[in-house]
């Protein structure tokens, strides 16, 4: 829920970044 709403408030931007951190994330866990 809280990452649609990010990506919906950030915009095409919000989602790169989103994309970037899961991704991060992904790896790091």
């Amino acid at each position: 829920m809280t990452v649609k709403v990010a990506i919906n408030g950030f915009g095409r931007i919000g989602r790169n970044i989103v994309r970037a951190i899961y991704e991060s994330g992904r790896k790091d866990i």
